[in-house]
C-alpha cells in the first residue's frame, strides 16, 4: 500500500482535504467518493492501478465538504450545486489548463456526470461507478419533499456511535460480506474518529448530510445536462448491487439515459455490490486503467 499525500485547499471559504498519489507532473485523475464515504476509500483501487499500470497518473481524491478531514459547511443542509462548484474550484487549482480524467462513485459519480455536462471542456474521460441516478419514479413530489425537509430541520441527526473501531469494522462487514478484515480496518480508520462526547467512534461526516435535498434536479434536467458531455464515458456497476436491474425496469427511462452520451461503454463487475471500489478494486482498476 502506497500512502497518499495530504493537501488542504481553501475552496469557497472551506478547507477541503485531498488525498494525492503519483507524480506531480503526470496527467491528473480526480476520484470523487460517494455518500457517507471519504476519499481514502479509493486507496485499494489506486494500489491496483499503480501495480498494473505504474505511476502514469497523478490521482487526486478529495473529501467532499462535510466529510473526512474537509471542513463542515456550518449550514443545516448540504446543497448539491455546492459540490459542483467545489469540484470546479479544485480543478482550477490542480489543472487550470488541461482537461482531467474524472472518476466518481455513487454520489461522487452523480456529481462527476453533471459536471462533465456543465463543463465539457474540463473533462476528457468520465468514469461513472454505480451512480447512474435513481429511477425517475422514485422522486417524491415537491409538496411531500419540502415538507419532509422542513420537519427534518427540527430533528437532531447525530451519527451513530460505535464502541470502538473494531465494532465499526464488524458493522461494515456485517453489511458487506465481501469486505475483508484488512480493508474494513483501513476504511474505518478514515471513516471514523473518537468522540468523547458520544463515548465512542463516530463517522467523520456532518450529520446534516442526512437531511434530504429539498430541491433536486429532475431526471429530465439531468439528462439534458448529460447530453452536453463530450468526454468518453465508461459506466461500471457492481453486478450484485441491484442498480442495473432497477434501471432496466423502465426501458424508456433507461434508453433516454443511454442516448444522452455520444461515446458510451458499459461494464459489469461480478461479485461486487454497490461499493465496487471496496469489493473488487483490482477488477475496477483494470477497467479504469484500460479506459484511460
Amino acid at each position: 500500500m502506497k500512502e497518499s499525500h495530504s493537501d488542504f485547499i481553501t475552496v469557497r471559504g472551506l478547507k477541503l482535504h485531498c488525498h494525492r498519489w503519483g507524480p506531480a507532473q503526470a496527467p491528473i485523475v480526480v476520484m470523487q467518493h460517494g455518500f457517507q464515504d471519504v476519499g481514502a476509500s479509493w486507496q485499494f483501487t489506486v494500489d491496483a492501478l499503480q501495480a498494473r499500470f505504474g505511476d502514469r497518473w497523478q490521482i487526486i481524491a478529495p473529501d467532499l465538504r462535510g466529510y473526512g478531514l474537509s471542513d463542515w459547511s456550518g449550514a443545516d443542509s448540504y446543497w448539491y450545486p455546492d459540490y459542483l462548484a467545489d469540484l470546479d474550484a479544485l480543478l482550477d487549482h490542480y489543472s487550470p489548463e488541461f482537461p482531467v480524467r474524472l472518476v466518481g462513485h455513487s454520489l461522487g459519480a452523480s456529481i462527476a456526470s453533471v459536471y462533465a455536462g456543465l463543463r465539457p471542456d474540463r473533462v476528457s474521460h468520465l468514469v461513472n461507478v454505480d451512480g447512474f441516478g435513481p429511477p425517475s419514479m422514485r422522486q417524491d413530489p415537491a409538496p411531500r419533499r419540502l415538507a419532509k425537509w422542513l420537519a427534518q430541520l427540527h430533528d437532531d441527526t447525530p451519527q451513530r456511535p460505535y464502541v470502538d473501531f473494531d465494532e465499526f469494522a464488524l458493522r461494515m462487514q456485517s453489511e458487506n460480506h465481501r469486505l475483508t478484515d484488512e480493508r474494513a480496518r483501513f476504511i474505518v480508520q478514515h471513516w471514523g474518529k473518537l468522540d468523547e462526547a458520544e463515548g465512542g467512534v463516530v463517522r467523520r461526516a456532518d450529520p446534516a448530510h442526512k437531511r434530504i435535498n429539498p430541491l433536486p434536479l429532475t431526471q429530465d434536467e439531468i439528462i439534458a445536462i448529460w447530453r452536453q458531455t463530450q468526454a468518453s464515458t465508461l459506466w461500471i456497476d457492481g453486478a450484485q448491487s441491484g442498480l442495473w436491474q432497477r434501471l432496466t425496469m423502465n426501458p424508456e427511462d433507461f434508453d433516454a439515459r443511454m442516448a444522452a452520451y455520444q461515446d458510451l461503454r458499459i461494464e459489469h463487475i461480478e461479485d461486487a455490490g454497490h461499493n465496487v471500489h471496496h469489493d473488487q478494486p483490482e477488477a475496477l482498476a483494470q477497467l479504469i486503467g484500460e479506459f484511460l
